[in-house]
């Protein structure tokens, strides 16, 4: 057998290994937090290490995130259980891997006035993510169901995009405000206290599970034809955010992604990022999704839920190979 027919069939084995290498195209907003996983990906080569082929497309917005998926021009984005639930209920069978847990709540400033959710009647109060934002829809089952308080009629919600927000409250011309976690974390290293927690106000309703928020979010028929793919990137994935975990030196070498006005804030968004991370997701957690959907379904009606009536069976996905929680994989 001659030196050039040997040097053909090895360049023919290793071309199909290469195919058979599944590729996994993932959506990311372009100034998203999620970039800080995806560079720990990248840069510690975990997509090679659980061999998949990782293509990243940066995305401008949430909405440009669900046509880039509706459209298959990526496979999974990061998005909310309450979107992919309500597109099950439209036969758009998405679900999703969770990854974070619903943290923050009410901020105010240390010198205020506001002491309790009574003090606000009459203030305003800024909310990021409009009306049907879910921690606002929570506060307000809180204060219903606790101080009689109906925050939607008796405090000013003032509505604004994040940045904007946080601009209005260090200016003094918010009262309170609830803003996402990144955003709170800087209020918080400006000296900015929370009145009360999005934790607080779960255990008003007997909830003291970790609740979801956010996950990777992909077609259910795409991860059942994919299934290599699906779980080397959540591999990769939940490898990156131990790592993030554990080591202050992987934020140092990223910190200048993370754009931190100051040091205070990159400690900050440090601290939160760590307790933002969903260590577990069972059946105890499903079932607080369940009893969390019929609170948010009841204050923000269809504008939320969209015709959804219930939590689907499918609206979290479950891969025996990673096991049934985050913890099963040593998040800790």
């Amino acid at each position: 057998m001659s030196k050039w027919f040997i040097g053909l069939l090895v360049c023919i084995f290793l071309s199909s290994k290469v195919v058979a290498q599944p590729e996994v195209r993932v959506g990311v907003l372009k100034y998203g937090t999620v970039n800080w996983e995806i560079d720990v990906i990248k840069h510690h080569q975990l997509d090679k290490k659980f061999q998949f082929d990782l293509r990243v497309t940066a995305l401008a917005s949430k909405n440009a995130s669900a046509v880039a998926l509706q459209s298959k021009a990526v496979d999974i984005i990061l998005s909310d259980w309450l979107w992919v639930n309500r597109q099950r209920f439209e036969q758009r069978m998405y679900t999703m891997y969770p990854t974070s847990m619903a943290t923050g709540g009410l901020y105010v400033s240390a010198t205020s006035t506001v002491k309790s959710l009574a003090d606000l009647k009459g203030k305003k109060v800024g909310i990021a993510g409009g009306a049907v934002d879910k921690s606002w829809l929570l506060l307000q089952a809180y204060s219903q169901q606790k101080f009689g308080l109906d925050l939607n009629k008796q405090s000013k919600p003032t509505y604004a995009v994040p940045p904007l927000l946080n601009r209005l409250m260090l200016r003094g011309d918010l009262d309170a405000a609830i803003n996402f976690w990144h955003y709170g974390a800087r209020l918080k290293a400006a000296g900015y206290e929370t009145l009360v927690t999005v934790p607080e106000m779960l255990a008003e309703f007997g909830i003291d599970t970790q609740i979801p928020l956010l996950g990777w979010v992909f077609e259910q028929a795409w991860a059942n034809e994919h299934p290599e793919a699906i779980t080397r990137f959540l591999q990769a994935s939940l490898e990156a955010k131990q790592i993030l975990l554990s080591s202050d030196d992987e934020w140092q070498r990223i910190r200048s992604l993370i754009k931190a006005e100051n040091t205070e804030v990159f400690n900050s968004l440090k601290k939160d990022y760590r307790a933002g991370v969903l260590r577990e997701f069972g059946d105890k957690e499903l079932a607080a999704s369940q009893q969390v959907f019929d609170i948010l379904a009841e204050q923000g009606g269809s504008a939320l839920v969209g015709k959804a009536t219930a939590l689907s069976d499918g609206t979290f996905w479950r891969n025996d190979r990673l096991g049934n929680s985050s913890s099963s994989k040593g998040l800790q």
